[in-house]
């Protein structure tokens, strides 16, 4: 379960930096032109990080609730993955939509991990 831990902390705390480095250098222009649009979109990568974040912690500690926790988040991350690249391949920002592929790849591989490992 430390695949699956690591990768839900890692990803989850990059999420929020990501945002938080293209919010802060003025990179959303949807702020502007979509404000509503993107106020939620943002809202779900937040939930979504924050949830990859307690559940790395909770794989780590072995906590109760931990693999259950990680499947729904690494779910809700194999979402993103999955709609975020077509606005990155739009904008022709291929290094984007080739991250979001690995990270797709790294949220399934978590999913196998937690499942095949989780007490039943």
């Amino acid at each position: 379960m430390k695949f699956a831990a690591w990768s839900s902390l890692v990803i989850g705390a990059l999420m929020l930096a990501q945002w938080t480095f293209f919010v802060a250098a003025g990179q959303v222009p949807e702020l502007q032109t979509e404000p509503y649009r993107i106020a939620f979109h943002l809202a779900a990568e937040a939930v979504t990080a924050v949830a990859l974040i307690v559940a790395g912690v909770m794989l780590f500690r072995s906590a109760r609730g931990a693999a259950r926790l990680a499947l729904v988040a690494n779910g809700m991350l194999v979402y993103t993955a999955i709609v975020s690249p077509g606005y990155f391949a739009q904008q022709g920002q291929w290094a984007l939509v080739g991250m979001l592929a690995v990270v797709l790849v790294l949220a399934v591989g978590s999913i196998v991990k937690v499942w095949l490992n989780a007490p039943r």
